[in-house]
């Protein structure tokens, strides 16, 4: 999974009745099909947010509208009772955040990082008073794991995305921590059910405060994964590694805000 310049922010209009009606519809398929509803087999298909709020303000994106709700759809999986061939539906999960929390992000990003062959999906989830964290949620709309915030009010972090990035067997998740202040690159290991901090380097970031989009990505040139982003002034594209629990990078080029990352994720 890769984040670069291409991928805006989702611009999207209140729902509040279609959002209470996927909810009754929730909890009324839960009713009627019973505790196995959701099955090992439920495989999240897409996600989004929903429900645009102005409650927190920071508007680091561009606006002052960050979202109170995360919206999955998963398709459930089954047998037929009577020929014992695959069944496949569709439900509608709806996961309502606090007041005093929201989802401030561009949009959620689908990454397998329990290794079982289906996505979850990873979001930016601030509390209003102790800042951003990086939190992943599964196919039943549980929070399964989770960095801490960062621990003050209107700090965010930038995330990059998730794959295995060190040939270890176990996904690794990339986010600049306060990309226009730390600049501070951060990966973590989702392993054991817990996500668990491997690397950090300074001076590197990938965003710049009113943009509505992330600089940067994830690319494979043939020798394995590597993060692409820009350094802290802006100046250079810098491809960044992780070995043996160490981040190296090195400068491939000049950064050009205009053509972006472009030929830098297609290894040109």
């Amino acid at each position: 999974m890769a984040a670069g310049p291409a991928a805006r922010r989702l611009r999207m209009r209140a729902r509040p009745g279609s959002a209470r009606r996927v909810w009754r519809a929730l909890c009324l398929g839960l009713a009627l099909a019973g505790p196995s509803a959701l099955a090992a087999e439920d495989r999240i298909v897409s996600a989004r947010y929903g429900e645009p709020t102005s409650r927190y303000g920071h508007a680091v994106l561009g606006d002052d509208l960050e979202y109170g709700a995360l919206e999955l759809t998963v398709e459930n999986s089954g047998a037929d009772g009577l020929s014992a061939k695959a069944v496949y539906q569709t439900s509608e999960i709806l996961i309502r955040l606090p007041r005093d929390h929201v989802f401030e992000d561009i949009a959620p990003r689908l990454a397998d990082v329990d290794g079982d062959g289906n996505p979850e999906v990873l979001v930016v989830e601030t509390d209003v008073a102790a800042g951003a964290q990086l939190a992943i949620y599964d196919a039943r709309g549980e929070k399964i794991a989770e960095t801490p915030h960062i621990g003050i009010s209107h700090r965010w972090l930038a995330p990059i995305g998730a794959a295995d990035l060190d040939g270890d067997g176990y996904a690794e998740i990339a986010y600049v921590d306060r990309p226009h202040l730390a600049k501070t690159l951060r990966i973590w290991r989702f392993r054991d059910g817990a996500l668990h901090e491997v690397a950090s380097k300074p001076g590197l970031t990938n965003h710049r405060i009113g943009e509505d989009f992330i600089t940067s990505g994830i690319r494979d040139c043939g020798e394995g994964p590597e993060l692409v982003l820009v350094s802290g002034g802006w100046q250079r594209i810098m491809a960044a590694r992780l070995r043996e629990g160490e981040i190296s990078a090195r400068d491939i080029g000049v950064f050009d805000p205009g053509a972006g990352l472009t030929e830098a994720l297609a290894c040109r």
